[in-house]
């Protein structure tokens, strides 16, 4: 084979793998079997190994295999990744759509349900369609610099698909699905290693991880959420075409999405999962409600790090019942005095919780709280 026939065969057999991982990771529809996807890694590998110089950042055998890191270089947001205010209650949803509403000179609007997944914010950076740079939220105006942890997921697009735009900056979740976190702690438990509490804290874990081929042994994935920025000149005048495009890009978009037209609407589809979650392999702990119209958006603006148009309306805490063991002291550093429970040790909500604040004397009197007594714990945001 000489290189010119290597350049056309490595380019078939990329844009290939390419495909075949986006049907598999992203759609979930594979076309072929594992046998047949790992003879053509093979191949490409056998090529690339035969014309090195023809390797390239984002080939699908690079996913995997860069050499350990000795820290995270800072990269500073463009864009801050801002957080979220919060509704509990269908009242306090309610009210945030009426201060938006009056905001909005009386106009009613529709909004976006979406899910809230309890993993890692990630920012993705694409220039020329090329996957260059990954980070994680940190404070909302820097993260830590992460690329090489990210590539080794699947679902993430090295390069993307259809008519992209010269640079592009996104948003996401990065999750450990709940099936293969068992499967995971299945093998660490046969194989005498210590196991994991919970998917959350394993996949921010993992992606802090200086050896991205410990990342990669940890089958980790994301849902896009957000179009962050781009010098295209676009047409999408909503966020449901937003994710509908970067679906079209390569992007993996949760199927769950739905538009509302009024609270009411809202506040069903928030019902309607918290009835269902366990049909999710993945953790939630609320919806996300956005402004549909990405002018609203824009004229909504933020309040400190809180965009105005987004909310998300939790689900009720999760709740367990264990025994109060102890009531003790501790003084902090102005010299007051804050009680705290120590409990026998119970699992909420993938948590080993083992001591509760106990807030002060007042707190401890109205509960008539004692050693010995049998108390809910409440683990909530």
């Amino acid at each position: 084979m000489d290189r010119k026939e290597a350049e056309n065969r490595i380019a078939h057999l990329r844009t290939a793998i390419d495909r075949h991982n986006y049907l598999y990771f992203v759609e979930n529809i594979p076309e072929i079997e594992d046998g047949q996807y790992d003879k053509l890694m093979s191949e490409l590998r056998g090529i690339e190994n035969s014309f090195p110089d023809l390797i390239t950042n984002q080939s699908p055998t690079q996913r995997v295999g860069a050499e350990p890191l000795i820290g995270f270089s800072e990269i500073s947001h463009e864009i801050p990744m801002l957080s979220l205010s919060n509704a509990f209650s269908d009242d306090d949803l309610t009210a945030w759509y009426h201060r938006l509403y009056a905001m909005l000179d009386d106009t009613n609007f529709e909004m976006v349900c979406e899910l809230k997944y309890d993993g890692l914010a990630v920012s993705l950076r694409y220039e020329n369609g090329l996957f260059i740079q990954g980070a994680t939220r940190g404070n909302g105006m820097a993260g830590e610099d992460i690329t090489l942890n990210l590539k080794t997921i699947y679902s993430i697009p090295l390069q993307l698909q259809g008519e992209f735009p010269q640079t592009l900056e996104v948003r996401g979740e990065v999750y450990f699905p709940k099936s293969e976190f068992d499967k995971f702690n299945a093998r660490r438990d046969r194989e005498g290693l210590q196991t994991y509490a919970n998917p959350r804290n394993t996949a921010a874990g993992s992606l802090r991880q200086l050896d991205s081929n410990v990342t990669a042994g940890r089958p980790l994935d994301i849902f896009i959420y957000s179009l962050a920025q781009t010098d295209s000149d676009h047409s999408l005048k909503t966020q449901l075409e937003t994710l509908n495009y970067l679906k079209s890009l390569g992007f993996k978009i949760n199927p769950n999405n739905v538009l509302a037209k009024d609270t009411q609407e809202v506040i069903e589809y928030h019902a309607n999962w918290i009835h269902s979650l366990g049909s999710l392999d993945y953790d939630c702990d609320g919806i996300v409600v956005k402004v549909n119209r990405l002018d609203y958006q824009q004229h909504l603006g933020t309040i400190g790090r809180e965009p105005r148009w987004a909310t998300a309306y939790k689900f009720p805490a999760v709740q367990a019942r264990t025994r109060l063991l102890d009531i003790r002291l501790n003084v902090g550093r102005t010299g007051s005095i804050n009680p705290y429970a120590i409990l026998d040790p119970v699992e909420v909500g993938g948590v080993i919780i083992k001591q509760a604040t106990l807030h002060n004397a007042d707190y401890i009197e109205s509960k008539d709280l004692r050693i010995g007594d049998w108390v809910v714990v409440e683990r909530a945001g």
